[in-house]
């Protein structure tokens, strides 16, 4: 499947139906009187995070979604049909943004992060008021109805930031796509040249006592990947939801590079992206020990994650060794960030039901009258 991780869609709500103008004439009935009803409603565009999606690839092909109208009103009081809410899903972790049709700037409206999380897109445009609601004492036979209100319209930007817990960083032939192939079922593409992952990888790892976790492969980096050098700057925003970096540097000394110099340039990179990533729990691994000719190597880049204060640990993710290690050393730090999310979500869960209003009940009589005619879409705020 393509991975695609940013694509722009056009939204549309349901228009609301016009009211009636209808009179009740029914034989031996005298005074039968307006009996127009309302128009129904007209149906609003919702997105829901859907667990089984995993890329916005769907949406190259699908950028237009439209939710139903409502319908008009009828005579005998009867109401038009509310129009069907149309949900789209997109993969967890995705940003929605919306753009401004003159500016073409971005603001953001929602971030979906847990799945079944559903976010109101586009409201459906209201129901007109039939001419059985206008008459009075004075006004037995109104003859005024409502037109439907125009549903709301959004040209709308997606940006998929992948959920893993635990991110591989480093340059490109480190070890990464091989590390993640050996912990986990993922089959990425593995070669002895720079940038054979061109897409970010994921893969569940399984640990002993039911506890597993996602762990992301990204595309190497190389150094002024933060201003668009190799593909660095087009990924880096997947591995920033992660819990924990793990730097993956080649000491074998094939590539001809000091280990500690391509370390360096990595958490040089990964802090002028963005600082945050910098201030995550970071762990580093020596890949290729089976195939090390130089054990300062080795030594240097130990000493220089001691001083960062950073575990360290000396791996080969073709033979194994030390993989078992360095994944059990990422747990702690995994369930530790997971209970504070749990409490975070659970807090938040809380004051959205003391700030929800109380329910009331739909009353005509309180709705302003409508203008006729096209109505613009407000810009939302």
């Amino acid at each position: 499947m393509q991975f695609v991780d940013e694509v722009d869609i056009h939204v549309q709500s349901g228009h609301g139906g016009s009211g009636s103008l209808s009179f009740r004439r029914e034989k031996f009935v005298p005074r039968g009187g307006p009996d127009g009803g309302n128009g129904g409603g007209g149906g609003s565009v919702y997105a829901v995070a859907d667990p089984h999606r995993n890329t916005l690839v769907h949406f190259q092909f699908n950028p237009d979604y439209k939710a139903q109208r409502g319908g008009n009103g009828a005579g005998a009081l009867r109401t038009g049909r509310t129009g069907k809410d149309l949900e789209i899903p997109v993969p967890i972790g995705t940003l929605i943004h919306q753009k401004d049709p003159d500016t073409g700037e971005l603001e953001q409206v929602a971030d979906l992060t847990r799945a079944g999380q559903r976010v109101l897109l586009a409201k459906g445009g209201r129901g007109g008021l039939g001419n059985a609601h206008f008459a009075t004492s004075t006004n037995r036979a109104p003859r005024k109805v409502q037109p439907g209100e125009d549903g709301e319209e959004f040209d709308l930007h997606l940006t998929l930031k992948l959920l893993a817990d635990v991110g591989l960083v480093g340059f490109p032939n480190a070890g990464k796509s091989t590390l993640i192939s050996v912990v986990s079922a993922a089959k990425p593409k593995i070669a002895d040249y720079p940038f054979t992952t061109l897409t970010p990888n994921l893969g569940v790892v399984a640990l002993s006592g039911d506890r597993s976790f996602v762990v992301a492969d990204v595309p190497g980096l190389i150094e002024g990947a933060h201003d668009g050098h190799g593909l660095g700057d087009q990924f880096l925003r997947h591995i920033e939801r992660t819990k924990v970096l793990v730097h993956i540097v080649d000491v074998s000394g094939a590539s001809g590079r000091d280990p500690v110099e391509d370390f360096d340039i990595i958490r040089r990179e990964l802090e002028l992206y963005n600082p945050e990533l910098i201030a995550k729990p970071q762990l580093v691994a020596a890949n290729k020990i089976d195939a090390l000719d130089d054990p300062t190597r080795v030594t240097a880049l130990e000493k220089r994650a001691k001083k960062l204060k950073l575990k360290f640990f000396q791996i080969s993710a073709v033979t194994g060794d030390g993989v078992k290690q360095l994944i059990e050393a990422a747990w702690p730090i995994i369930a530790k960030a997971r209970e504070i999310e749990a409490r975070e979500i659970e807090l938040a869960q809380e004051q959205e039901e003391d700030e929800a209003p109380p329910p009331s009940d739909y009353n005509p009589a309180l709705v302003p009258t409508l203008r006729g005619g096209k109505k613009t879409a407000q810009k939302r705020r």
